[in-house]
This record gives structure tokens, sequence and C-alpha cells, in this order.
């Protein structure tokens, strides 16, 4: 048979001679009438000191002791592990590196405890020990003392006199995460935000659950899970959210939208937030605009320089139109901001008319529609007509109305530039006949169709080569045979993860662009209403790369995976 726990635990204290036989035997018969930890009962009979069981269960189960009033916590782990949790376990998060995540316990033997732990964090549990008494007090000094009411009061908005500026001016993230020793709604909020920053993610996902609220950050594209907070401080952390975007807190039934702007660092960030009504509150999407984003001009996004010089070309021409295409979070917006902020000179006058407004770009007129008092994208185009606009930016064209009046103000002198949701740049063209406008007006407007996607680049810290079989590469549409004679050597890589791309092997993102140039060739095939498969089989013919030959020139060249071309290409 088995030794049980109990058996092993009692065997540990006789062998160490920590405690006399007669001294364990009373314990076990205190714990068979009242039940409890033996540890604990040993320890409140004063048979034996929390210092050296610890010492004995370190050496019996090779597990590190920690001295845990000498460590600073930090304050942003406290959030992976609720406190009822904690103080139930008696646990307390130590550290973490990638998924390990380093705990102290003052029973080991207690595996439930790691279970759990393992299965709330969704990390790898690293063991060290600690007395009881001092996890206690680390419990209290994160979490707060135990005789406090458990459930967090919002601080209201008189209170708050950095909350009603922070739409307008900002909030210092590191310095409030550096003194956020006690953890409260508003530090919470702040860590989360300084999280999201530290970890570049550009969407924060606020999700009511039924028994917990969960934080997700979307990284390269991709969504991880970050924190799970307690039920009963859901409300008050929505309402902190909710007042920082001037939303209306009372309001949750109806989705709402807003904004706010903080600093953290050297840098200046804005959130576009957007409250849902779901089935448990309130989910609320909070997403990163940084400005720094767009300094760097259409050159640093990645592009190839083929078809980035196919663009140029594009933007050299006074007046037309030019349509970005691709799925929600390809960048589109990112790039039609790019290249604005590069032409906003002030021999220029620029006019963007979206819904929101994404970026707020000095020496730019930005129009935010409003459908409900009748501002929308058309009858803000029509009104900026009168403005003697040189380039405007459209959003998104979303019906035949806004589709028309683009096209007719680029006929008239005026670079228009938006955004339309199409599989490829051929596919704009139908998309817009489909909306109802003329072929011969797309056909005289029309410069450039482009089909954009973000393929996530490699780690450049964990890169390691990689092989891959040919016919593995030939069944993803690629002429490795053609290939092997056109260069000299070959090598394939990958990200191993590590701790700067949080062991995912990706680090940041790079634009993948397909360009269409319309020339008089393609004018006719236009008026002639023919298809974008037509359409898209000339200009391939005629030297335009497709978005999987532009991912594929990327992957060959080592800066992505053959998994990313797949997944940003597959029809």
């Amino acid at each position: 048979m088995a030794e049980s726990f109990k058996d092993k635990f009692a065997k540990i204290l006789m062998d160490s001679k920590l405690i006399k036989k007669a001294e364990l035997e009373r314990a076990l018969i205190i714990q068979k009438e009242k039940g409890g930890n033996l540890g604990k009962i040993l320890i409140d009979n004063g048979y034996v000191t929390q210092k050296d069981l610890m010492i004995v269960l370190s050496q019996e189960f090779n597990i590190p002791p920690i001295n845990l009033s000498k460590y600073n916590i930090d304050p942003s782990l406290i959030l992976q592990i609720p406190e009822r949790f904690a103080r139930h376990y008696m646990v307390v998060p130590v550290s973490r590196i990638g998924n390990h995540m380093t705990v102290a316990v003052s029973d080991p033997m207690n595996i439930f405890a790691v279970d759990d732990v393992k299965a709330m964090t969704k990390c790898e549990i690293d063991l060290v020990i600690s007395t009881e008494s001092d996890i206690r007090n680390a419990i209290e000094i994160c979490y707060g003392a135990s005789d406090k009411d458990e459930t967090v009061e919002l601080e209201t908005e008189e209170n708050i006199e950095g909350l009603e500026v922070v739409a307008e001016e900002k909030v210092d993230l590191k310095q409030v995460t550096v003194e956020s020793k006690q953890t409260s709604i508003v530090k919470v909020v702040d860590l989360i935000l300084a999280e999201a920053i530290k970890k570049r993610a550009s969407d924060i996902h606020i999700e009511p659950e039924e028994d917990a609220l969960r934080i997700r950050y979307r990284v390269d594209g991709k969504l991880q899970e970050a924190f799970i907070l307690p039920k009963k401080n859901q409300n008050a952390v929505l309402a902190r959210l909710k007042i920082m975007s001037r939303l209306d807190i009372t309001e949750s039934r109806l989705p709402q939208d807003g904004r706010f702007k903080i600093r953290h660092g050297a840098k200046e960030i804005d959130f576009r937030v957007s409250s849902l009504p779901i089935s448990f509150g309130s989910k609320m999407v909070l997403r990163a605009l940084d400005k720094a984003n767009l300094s760097v001009g259409p050159d640093k996004l990645g592009f190839l320089k083929e078809t980035l010089d196919v663009f140029k070309k594009a933007l050299e021409r006074p007046y037309g139109m030019i349509l970005v295409t691709g799925p929600t979070g390809s960048g589109k917006s990112t790039t039609l901001y790019s290249i604005i902020t590069q032409l906003n000179v002030p021999e220029r006058s620029i006019i963007t008319v979206e819904d929101p407004v994404e970026y707020q770009v000095e020496g730019i007129t930005q129009i935010q529609t409003n459908a409900d008092i009748g501002l929308t994208f058309a009858s803000g185009l029509r009104s900026l007509l009168r403005q003697s606009p040189d380039i405007i930016m459209i959003g998104e064209i979303r019906d035949f109305e806004t589709a028309d009046i683009a096209i007719k103000a680029s006929l008239t002198g005026v670079l228009v530039l938006s955004t339309l949701h199409t599989n490829d740049a051929a596919s704009a063209i139908t998309r817009l006949i489909d909306m109802g406008v003329e072929p011969f007006l797309i056909a005289s407007s029309g410069v450039m169709m482009a089909a954009q996607r973000l393929c996530r680049k490699i780690c450049v810290h964990c890169k390691e080569p990689v092989d891959i079989p040919d016919e593995v590469l030939e069944r993803a549409g690629i002429d490795i045979k053609n290939l092997r004679k056109t260069k000299k050597s070959i090598q394939f890589y990958k990200g191993k993860g590590c701790d700067k791309c949080i062991h995912t092997g990706y680090f940041g993102r790079l634009g993948t662009l397909e360009t269409l140039l319309i020339d008089d060739k393609i004018r006719e095939m236009i008026v002639a209403r023919k298809s974008s498969d037509e359409i898209n089989a000339y200009a391939l013919k005629n030297g335009m790369k497709s978005l999987k030959a532009n991912a594929i020139e990327k992957f060959v060249a080592g800066l992505t995976t053959l998994e990313e071309v797949l997944r940003i290409t597959s029809d």
C-alpha cells in the first residue's frame, strides 16, 4: 500500500529529529479530533517553529527557501491570483518569466494548491518555500488587510483630479506602477494599461464572465491571456474605464464609444474605447494608438521595395482615387495615416472623414461622423469639398452614396485615399460596381488599388534555423527547385521563443502589399465589366506581385515563417 502524505510527513519529522515521538502522537490525536493541517498543529502547540519546519521541508523536497519580508513583489503579479485563493491556500506569486511562474508556499505537499494555481494562471509552476507568517504578511501587503471590506470602493470623479484631465492631459503610468504597493481599482487599471504597453499590445479585451473578469491582450495580431480578476471588482474596473473614456457609467444597456490619452515614459498613446453590453456585464475593448508608428513613414512598414515604388508612383498623381483593401486589423488605416503624415506640408490642405477619428494629427483637419445628428460620411464629404482640400482621406467606403461622392471628388482635382473590405486588389473594382458605381467613373478616377495584410516577424533574439522538406514547400506553392537555381544558399528560420517575444517566436509585424496600378488596358476591362479574376490575371501577367508572392519573398529572406505566409494568404 502506498505511503500517505500524513505518514510521509510524520516520517520526515521523525527522521530529522525535529520532534519527539510522543509530541507527534499527541499532534495526530488533535488532528483526528479537530482536523486541520498537521504542520500547523505542531507549530501552534510549540512542538516546532515555523522556520525549523520550513528548513526541513526545503531539504526534503529540494525546494529553495525564500525570505519574503526582504522581497518586493511586482504588483502586476497579484492580478493573476485572486485574494480569496491566496488566503485559502497560503500562496503568493513571487515572479514570472515567460510561461514560468514562481510561487511561494508554506506547505509543498499540498498538491491541490499547486494544480489549482497552474490551472488558473496557465503557467508552469516553480515552487519556493517560506514560513506561513511571511506568506500571510506578504498577502496583507499585496492585497490589503483581511479585516477591510472586500468590495473596493471606487473613487468618485471629484476625488481623482488626474481622471478629469486624462482625456487631454497625460498620466505617467511608470510612476503610478512604481507607487502601487497597495492594490486598488485605480492602480489595477493603470497596471493593466502599463502591462499592455510593455507587451506591445494593440488591443486590450476586458471580458466579463460568469465568475470572473478576464483580461486578454492582442499582441502581433494574436490574443493572449493576461489576467483573471475577481468578479467582485468587475463593476468598479469597468466604471473606472468608463470615467476615463468620458462614457456614461450609468448606461449598461447600449454600446458606447470613447477615448482617452496617457503618457508612458516618453510615449504618448491614445486609447480608443468600445463598450458592448453582453450577458455578464459590459465587454470593453481598448485599442492602443501609438502616434510614434505614424512618423516612421511607409518605408518602415516592412513593404517590399518593388511594391512600395508602385505605391509612391501612384501618390505622385495630383488627383484620382487610391484604395487600400483588406480585412479588419490588416493595418489599412496605419498605412494611410503614415502616407498623409508624410504628405502633410504647409502647401497642402488635408482633410479626413472618419468613424471614429483614430489618430489625431496636428496640421490635418479631421472630421468625426455622427449619424445621430445627420453627419454621415456622405454629408461630411459634400461639406468638405467646399473647403478647397488637396487630399481627402475617407475612413471607409461603406455605401454607394459615399463611393459616388468620393469618386466624383477625385475627378475634380482632389487626391482621395480610402479603404474597402475585399480580399485582393482587383476585387475592390468589382465591389464598387456592386455598390452601384458606374464602371466608367471607376475607370476615370482609379489610380491604384492595393491589398494589404500583416505577417508576424520572427523574433531576432531567439531566431534559429529550421529544415523544411521540399514537398512541404511545393505544397505551399513555392517553386523550390527554381529558387535553388537563382539563389546560392537558402536557409529558413523560426523563433524558438524567449522572454523578449513572450515565448511566441514572433516580435513585431511586417506589412505585405499587393499593388494594382490602373493602366489603359485595365480601364478598358473595367468599362467592359470584366471579372476581378480576369483583371487580376492580366495584372499578374504584367508584373504585379500578388500578396502570396510578397509574403513568400519575406519568408525566403528569413523575416517570417511559412506558417505566417499560409495564414495571411490562404483562401
